[in-house]
């Protein structure tokens, strides 16, 4: 994936807190819970749910959130399309981590068993 710096530098600026209410929403919608996604939010960068409220109530932004995280081992395998690009093409790491966690968001939103989504043998 080719990205422009206005892309990456737009990536970098989202806040966490602006995001996971549409997490939220998408994942109750589709028969989902707010604990299923901290599950998967846990499995990827390390945050437990205490960890999740205070990044959401400090407004980190993405590249924090992420430079704080403690990303799971097997999170390059995650692979496939998401928001039309794909993951393993991903050059920018911020930009791949913030795709891996949409990535995941789809799949428990589609109704995929956690233990495919969390990589687990």
């Amino acid at each position: 994936m080719k990205e422009t710096p206005a892309h990456t530098d737009k990536i970098a600026k989202m806040t966490f807190a602006s995001v996971y209410p549409h997490y939220v929403a998408k994942v109750t919608k589709k028969g989902r819970s707010e604990d299923e996604l901290l599950q998967v939010i846990h499995w990827l960068t390390g945050f437990n749910a205490v960890d999740v409220r205070a990044l959401i109530d400090e407004k980190a932004l993405f590249g924090s959130f992420f430079a704080k995280a403690n990303l799971h081992p097997n999170a390059h395998l995650i692979t496939g399309l998401i928001c039309g690009y794909r993951i393993e093409e991903i050059e920018n790491p911020l930009t791949k981590q913030v795709r891996y966690l949409d990535k995941l968001v789809d799949e428990l939103a589609k109704g995929k068993a956690m233990d495919k989504i969390l990589r687990k043998s």
